[in-house]
This record gives C-alpha cells, sequence and structure tokens, in this order.
C-alpha cells in the first residue's frame, strides 16, 4: 500500500507549474494559434493573454492544446472567448490576439478535485499529496445550485471556473484517471489498487442531498457510479480507445459476476455498462461529430 501511494504522490507533482510560451503564428478562419515549447501535453488549457501597455495585460482566450510535434516542437492551440470574469457593468476592449501574445497553460495545475466512490478511497488518495484539494462538497454545493444530482460535464467546467481548479480526478475500478478540468481530456491514467468496499452516489461527499430541477440533463439521480463517470470520460475523448477496451472488459466481467449469483452482485445490474459501450460504438462509427 505504501508503494501505492508514493507512486500516487510522484504522479500527482508531475503537473503543478505553469506553462508560458509566445504566440509565433495566428490562424485566425481556423481559431488556433501556433506556438514552440520543449514539452506541452495535447488537451492542456489555459488563456492567450495580452500585453496592453507596460506592466498591464490581459486575458482575452480560453486555449487548449490541439496538438503537438515533439520533433519539431510545435503546438497547436485553439482558441475560444474567454468569459469566465464576464459582467455586463464593466467594460470591454476590442483588442485582438497578435503574435508575441503569451499562451499560459496547465493554469490551476495545483489545485485538484478527486472524485472518488467512498470515503476511504478518497483519503487514502489525497492524504498523500501536496496538491491542493479542494473538497467534494463544493463541487456538491455547486451541483445543487444547478440542479444536477447526476453530474455533467459543463458542471466539472463550472467548477473549475468558480474554485480554479485545473485537474479532476476519478477513482474508478482500481485506477485513477487525471484530467484537464476545462477540456476534460485524460492526460494520465495511473493504477491504484485500493479496496472499495462502498458507492456514494454521485460520489463521496458529506452533503447528504443534492436538489434537482423538474426537468432537463442530469435532473434525475444517478443509479450507477463507474457506467456515468466511464460515459463522460468517453465522449470527452472519443480517440482514447484503451477507455473503450476498459470498460467492455469491465462489462464481460460485469455479467460473470451476476451470473455467478454472488450476494453483493443481486441488487447490481449486469447492463449497467450498456450506454457507455454505446457511446464507445458511435464513435468507433464515426457517428459522433455533433458531440464534440
Amino acid at each position: 500500500m505504501k508503494f501505492i501511494l508514493l507512486v500516487l504522490f510522484l504522479a500527482f507533482e508531475l503537473f503543478g507549474s505553469v506553462v508560458k510560451s509566445p504566440v509565433v503564428l495566428i490562424d485566425k478562419e481556423k481559431s488556433e494559434v501556433t506556438i514552440e515549447i520543449d514539452k506541452i501535453d495535447v488537451g492542456m488549457s489555459g488563456f492567450l493573454v495580452h500585453k496592453i501597455a507596460d506592466g498591464r495585460t490581459i486575458i482575452l482566450k480560453n486555449a487548449v492544446v490541439k496538438s503537438y510535434d515533439k520533433n519539431t516542437k510545435i503546438a497547436i492551440l485553439g482558441f475560444s472567448n474567454y468569459n469566465a470574469l464576464r459582467n455586463s457593468a464593466l467594460p470591454s476592449g476590442n483588442w485582438e490576439i497578435q503574435v508575441g501574445d503569451t499562451a499560459i497553460l496547465a493554469f490551476g495545475y495545483t489545485r485538484g478535485l478527486l472524485i472518488a466512490p467512498s470515503e476511504e478511497v478518497y483519503y487514502r488518495v489525497t492524504r498523500n499529496s501536496a496538491l491542493q484539494w479542494v473538497h467534494p462538497d463544493i463541487f456538491a454545493t455547486i451541483l445543487s445550485f444547478n440542479g444536477h444530482p447526476t453530474p455533467l460535464r459543463e458542471d466539472f467546467t463550472k467548477m473549475s471556473i468558480a474554485t480554479s481548479v485545473g485537474l479532476t480526478y476519478i477513482f474508478l475500478e482500481k485506477k485513477i484517471y487525471t484530467l484537464d478540468s476545462k477540456s476534460f481530456t485524460i492526460l494520465t491514467v495511473m493504477d491504484a489498487d485500493l479496496l472499495q468496499d462502498e458507492v456514494h452516489l454521485p460520489f463521496y461527499t458529506r452533503v447528504p442531498e443534492i436538489d434537482s430541477n423538474w426537468f432537463g440533463d442530469g435532473n434525475d439521480d444517478m443509479e450507477a457510479y463507474e457506467p456515468h463517470y466511464y460515459e463522460l470520460l468517453i465522449k470527452a475523448n472519443p480517440k482514447h480507445t484503451e477507455l473503450c477496451d476498459i470498460v467492455k472488459k469491465n462489462d464481460i466481467q460485469a455479467k460473470l459476476d451476476e451470473e455467478s449469483g454472488k450476494e453483493e452482485f443481486e441488487d447490481l445490474d449486469e447492463d449497467r455498462y450498456e450506454d457507455a459501450i454505446e457511446s464507445c460504438d458511435i464513435i468507433k462509427n464515426g457517428e459522433n461529430d455533433d458531440w464534440f
């Protein structure tokens, strides 16, 4: 167990430093900029910052790494309007991105949110890390405000904006998936052989109840922990074939467990991975153009 925790500690510390690099090329039609950088991961998010005057800068755009060529050290960043500090009472300018502006990536990577099925798993993972953990109670409060007892991807984005959380960790069946909180791109997958003896839905939190809307996505109570988060991950990471392989393997095991007749599997739906697998099949057949 100590070895596992040490590995997790080292893995968590791989992220944390803000990355800065000047913009060298702009493609306004594609909403992309190019930077030169020694190392970066696809999916990392951040901002494009414009210099107004000496000592004065402004964030103009959100940015996400779309591709990286390790041979040329060239990264392509997609950008979109920055609206995290949107306020109709404040003035806005007409500045545009220029060559020489600064891309700031991995912002907020010193702060993390862990989605875990139980209190035991949560504290085993978080207690030995120097990462600044934002408690899931805060996320549960945001979900209650949004009326979503079943978390949607947009809820994670709102959580990131409200708390400056850069990384989201999701524990699923003895693995921890590290995600950029805004792009929801999988950055790493770590083995975590931790005992999961209970499941709190939608995740471990001390908030007793999450309010729900009368209608709309996310308004129903979550029925199963792993299938829901797998489906969110698959839709956000359509090229991550390893993830689909993991889900299909777990689906086969779930059916075998159900057939075994063991008491601990009596209350579980043997088809609980069906929606996640369907998402994998849609992506494989190229039918997901409207999702991303």
